[in-house]
C-alpha cells in the first residue's frame, strides 16, 4: 500500500511539473509594427517574451532596442494538435495591431490575452484581420 501511494505521488508530481513547464514561454521576435498589449502601445522592434511565473500566466515583454518593458496576464488556451511553430497572433483593425495569442512550438497549450476595452472600441469601426508572426525559440 505504501509503495502504491508513493508511486501515485511521484506520478502526480511529474504530471504537475510537465504541465507547468509546458506553459512557460521564452521567445524572441522582431515585430515590424507597433502593437497594443492591454492598455499599452509598444513600438516596433525586437522583443523578448518570457514567463514570469511557473504557470505562464504572467508574461514580460521587453523591447531589446528601447529597454521598454510591459507585464501582462494571459489565460491559457488549448489546441487539438501541438503548435508546429512558435508564433504571435495579432488582431489587426485598420493600422492598429492587438496581440491576442502566443503559441510555442510543440505545445498544445497556448497563451491568450484578454480583449481590451480599446480593442472592443476599435472593432466597432474596422473589420478584424488575423496577422500571424512566426518566431524563433530562444
Amino acid at each position: 500500500m505504501k509503495t502504491k501511494l508513493m508511486l501515485f505521488a511521484t506520478a502526480l508530481a511529474l504530471l504537475v511539473t510537465t504541465a507547468a513547464s509546458a506553459q512557460s514561454v521564452s521567445v524572441k521576435a522582431n515585430v515590424p509594427f507597433s502593437f497594443i498589449v492591454n492598455r499599452v502601445t509598444l513600438p516596433a522592434g525586437e522583443y523578448l517574451v518570457e514567463s514570469v511565473d511557473n504557470q505562464g500566466k504572467a508574461l514580460r515583454f521587453g523591447n531589446r532596442n528601447s529597454n521598454a518593458k510591459d507585464l501582462v496576464l494571459a489565460n491559457s488556451c488549448d489546441a487539438v494538435k501541438p503548435a508546429t511553430q512558435t508564433k504571435l497572433i495579432f488582431h489587426r483593425y485598420g493600422d492598429r495591431y492587438f496581440l491576442k495569442r502566443i503559441w510555442v512550438a510543440g505545445n498544445s497549450a497556448g497563451h491568450e490575452l484578454l480583449t481590451s476595452p480599446r480593442e472592443t472600441e476599435v472593432a466597432k469601426d474596422f473589420s478584424m484581420q488575423e496577422v500571424v508572426l512566426t518566431l524563433a525559440r530562444r
